[in-house]
């Protein structure tokens, strides 16, 4: 895994060891980076559900101002933080090691332009999450989510919670469905 564009692009990434962590990709992080890559530069960028911390790291590499890397796994914080310092990008960012809907309670008075959930699969956990959002008012009024989820989830009931799918990919397995909050 590695940084495909920008300041730190060709940088080599670690992963983790685990059955629990899905990493995207480069080529599927590169697809997806091509569909937001005019959204990204000055942004603040919140990474859920951050793994190695991958996605976060590729936003800071083409531009972003901030990203808010969170995991509640403690061998996930240690990757993110040994990237990051690879990276030399640590300034940029800030690492939280809590579950996401905690994290988002503490984000309260930050605002975020870019939000991107890979949580785990099928277990509808983005629900609890979305509602965190709109609860905690961290989103620009502008402000785009992409969720990661398995292809065969239905994730229409965000729509009823207040935003729009604006876009979505499938990929062989999975798929990111993009968010807008309702105009």
């Amino acid at each position: 895994m590695r940084v495909i564009a920008g300041e730190k692009r060709h940088l080599i990434l670690k992963t983790l060891d685990s059955l629990d962590i899905r990493p995207t990709t480069d080529k599927i992080k590169e697809t997806l980076f091509n569909m937001i890559q005019f959204d990204i530069a000055g942004k603040n960028f919140l990474d859920l559900f951050a793994g190695s911390g991958a996605i976060g790291i590729e936003a800071l590499s083409r531009g972003a101002n901030k990203a808010v890397f969170v995991d509640n796994n403690i061998e996930a914080i240690k990757v993110i933080k040994e990237n990051l310092a690879h990276t030399k990008l640590l300034d940029k960012a800030e690492v939280m090691r809590l579950d996401c809907k905690t994290a988002i309670g503490r984000l309260k008075g930050e605002k975020f332009s870019l939000v991107f959930l890979d949580p785990p699969y099928n277990t509808g956990l983005y629900i609890e999450v979305f509602e965190e959002i709109i609860k905690s008012d961290i989103l620009t009024d502008d402000a785009k989510l992409i969720l990661e989820t398995s292809i065969a989830e239905d994730v229409n009931m965000i729509c009823d919670m207040g935003f729009d799918i604006i876009k979505e990919k499938k990929y062989k397995s999975n798929k990111h469905t993009f968010f807008r909050k309702k105009i």
